[in-house]
């Protein structure tokens, strides 16, 4: 599959609801937790351990924009983009990770919002991210995790779409993923 390819589903809108005990719940807001705390600590090897092999990234462009698609995107990437990106920014000669990128994420608002057309998990979240490089920036958004169950029981993410609140401001390089 390729990051062309218009079969892969990207819609965060679910098509069935999910019925989960509060254990499978807590379960899930811990995978979420996990997620950030990877990223937080620049664990990023590990990070992409967490994703299926067809996994998309996607930070649209625009409010309310339905498809990658139609419009640029800031981020649309499958796991050779991601792996690239993570060599790219853990590389010791990187000039723009000079110094490197710190960040802090606060993860709320945690909803299971139902089921995709496949049978995945669709969650939402909150998400405020402080990022320190030379200069403190605020983020905000809205995330979608599309999350599949692996045969060992734990969840991989099939989609991450990052909806960021303040997209319209001017912003330097985003380097780090979100």
């Amino acid at each position: 599959m390729n990051l062309l390819d218009r079969t892969f589903d990207h819609s965060t809108v679910p098509v069935s609801g999910a019925k989960l005990d509060v254990q499978a719940i807590r379960g899930i807001e811990q995978f979420l937790f996990n997620e950030a705390r990877l990223l937080d600590e620049r664990r990023f090897d590990e990070w992409l351990g967490l994703w299926t092999p067809e996994g998309r990234y996607w930070v649209p462009r625009h409010h309310g924009q339905q498809s990658p698609f139609d419009q640029i995107s800031m981020f649309w990437e499958d796991a050779v983009l991601r792996e690239l990106r993570v060599r790219r920014i853990t590389n010791p000669r990187n000039w723009s990770q000079q110094p490197v990128t710190r960040s802090s994420r606060l993860v709320g608002q945690v909803q299971i919002d139902g089921l995709d057309a496949e049978g995945r998990l669709i969650v939402s979240s909150s998400m405020q991210l402080t990022e320190y490089r030379l200069d403190q920036r605020q983020l905000a958004a809205r995330v979608f995790h599309k999350l599949e169950s692996g045969d060992d029981g734990r969840w991989r993410l099939h989609l991450k779409r990052v909806n960021l609140v303040n997209l319209d401001a001017i912003f330097s390089n985003l380097e780090v993923f979100l």
